[in-house]
């Protein structure tokens, strides 16, 4: 056996099933070994998008995302997808071939670890061919407890030496011990007693609370308190199927009437929600509310800068159970914001009732996504990018779907498209919808044919206003010329069928619901070009550029 093979065992081992990425010859024979073993091997078009792919591989399944790419230059096109994977807490390990050890002159020579360092990533480098074993468990180690990507560079000529050890490979997986912490009884007691004398009580649930399953207990927790109930970004319309009292997105993103009640709040509990500055608006948006944190983290600051009046070092679902039953013992309840009032102000608050003058030949993009959320089936999923357009999709797309991924973690365009995918590929290939800038879609449009390739059943709206959206709007605020952010496009529907789905471009409401009844009825790989008019702002950005907001 040669180390090359070896190191795909030793994958396969660790559960690995999927891997995206190019060949090359420094990563070929590895991956041809894995595809003998039945593992499913991508080629994609793009070495960053195929680390994008594993992203969305281990954001939808909290598993290990596996990418690969060759030395040198494979390797350094996966700087922004590292960085966007790091912040994202994605536990990944991306397989990279390195310049042989006996030759430093190697044309694709590269210093991986500073690379790596550079890009918020670990990195673990086989020094030798007999460290094959120990270098793929640490990587996975170090992914799975860190939750973050880790580089693993193996020099191309080190595989091709030969394997002599016959042992068994022994698993990171063996090496761990999961743990979900329980809370500290007296600081559950001071909680409860400051929801004791609280009036105005929210919950803000994030990913750390979807992902310790504690939606029940979220529920009933608010249910006792009289809480209303709001979401960090990335757990978007999570648990709004089951409180009548959800407002929504806590921060920017979030509708005028929600936020207004969000201010009168006397008490914020954040349940497995990082409570960063954009939920909640560096601080403004809760302005005389005490803080209660709940995290599986030991301590965590807010927004960066300051810590939570109390902090409960505690797993998302054991803590929010436990801080329930103290309150029950006491036989407490609190109708809080449990009103027929609030009740009225949160009925369709998401509604922007502002009038735009609409360009001729295209349409306004806010009833169009609310159409596209009525007619696409729950059962489907939502990919969201990032940019204005993301505004106007992260607000209006308000109901309950098996996965609701937003993109922000490092404010760049470009990478929901690869994440997508990934997801997708993660749950066998279960329809999905994606919904997009220009601008971001074409940054790797090479990959809708890599999910035609594969048969995703994937619909792309790209929201398309021929430019930079929030470029256009920040030089339109500084009364600057706007033409240069302006970029014309092709007919990205016609595009989408040369690359082998099918697609259309769409300039009013009746085509686009043409379009999406089409896709809806026989799901496949799709684009929907719709053609929107510049003169619509999204909220958000009316309110960071206009101080508006309606």
């Amino acid at each position: 056996m040669k180390v090359f093979q070896r190191l795909a065992h030793a994958f396969q081992a660790e559960g690995v099933t999927a891997t995206f990425g190019m060949m090359g010859d420094g990563n070929m024979f590895w991956l041809h070994e894995l595809h003998n073993l039945g593992v499913k091997v991508h080629e994609v078009r793009h070495e960053g998008a195929g680390l994008g792919m594993a992203d969305g591989w281990a954001r939808a399944t909290r598993q290990v995302g596996v990418a690969t790419a060759t030395c040198g230059p494979g390797t350094t096109q996966l700087a922004t997808a590292f960085v966007t994977a790091s912040r994202a807490e994605s536990p990944l390990v991306a397989f990279c071939g390195e310049h042989p050890v006996s030759d430093p002159e190697y044309s694709q020579r590269f210093n991986p670890a500073i690379f790596a360092e550079a890009c918020e990533s670990g990195f673990v480098r086989m020094h030798t061919a007999d460290q094959a074993d120990e270098a793929v468990r640490k990587a996975f180690f170090l992914a799975r407890t860190q939750n973050r990507p880790i580089l693993l560079s193996v020099p191309m000529d080190l595989q091709q030496e030969e394997w002599e050890d016959d042992e068994p490979y022994v698993p990171s997986t063996t090496m761990i011990t999961p743990t979900r912490p329980n809370p500290d009884p007296d600081v559950l007691k001071r909680v409860a007693d400051l929801i004791a004398k609280s009036k105005k009580p929210v919950i803000i649930v994030g990913r750390g609370a979807q992902w310790a399953d504690a939606g029940d207990a979220v529920v009933k927790l608010g249910d006792r308190i009289g809480a209303m109930l709001a979401t960090s970004l990335l757990a978007k319309t999570w648990l709004n199927d089951k409180c009548d009292y959800h407002a929504g997105i806590s921060g920017n993103y979030g509708s005028r009437a929600s936020m207004q009640l969000m201010h009168d709040a006397d008490l914020v509990i954040g349940i497995g929600a990082s409570l960063n500055r954009y939920t909640l608006e560096n601080g403004y948006l809760y302005p005389d509310a005490q803080i209660v944190q709940i995290d599986s983290k030991p301590q965590v600051l807010m927004h960066g800068v300051s810590a939570a009046n109390i902090y409960v070092h505690a797993d998302a679902k054991v803590g929010t159970e436990q801080l329930e039953k103290v309150l029950a013992e006491r036989k407490f309840t609190n109708t809080g914001y449990r009103t027929p009032d609030v009740k009225k102000k949160l009925a369709h608050h998401w509604d922007d009732p502002t009038q735009f003058e609409i360009d001729p030949g295209t349409m306004d993009p806010r009833p169009a996504i609310i159409m596209i959320d009525e007619i696409v089936p729950t059962h489907i999923s939502l990919f969201s990018g990032s940019g204005m357009s993301s505004g106007m999709s992260n607000m209006l797309m308000q109901r309950r779907r098996p996965m609701n991924q937003a993109g922000h973690f490092f404010g760049c365009i470009g990478q929901m498209l690869p994440a997508a995918i990934g997801a997708m590929a993660a749950t066998g290939k279960k329809p999905a919808i994606m919904l997009d800038g220009d601008a971001s879609f074409l940054m790797h449009l090479a990959e809708f044919e890599t999910a035609v390739r594969y048969e995703m059943p994937l619909l792309v709206v790209v929201m398309n206003n021929q430019a930079l959206g929030a470029e256009y709007y920040k030089l339109e605020v500084k009364k600057m010329n706007v033409e240069t952010s302006q970029i014309p496009t092709p007919d990205l529907g016609s595009v989408a069928v040369a690359l082998g789905g099918k697609g259309a471009l769409v300039r009013n409401i009746d085509q686009l619901r043409t379009a999406v009844l089409e896709w809806v009825a026989k799901p496949g790989p799709m684009v929907i070009d719709m053609r929107i008019s510049r003169t619509v702002m999204s909220i958000p950005y009316r309110r960071l550029h206009y101080g508006k907001d309606e």
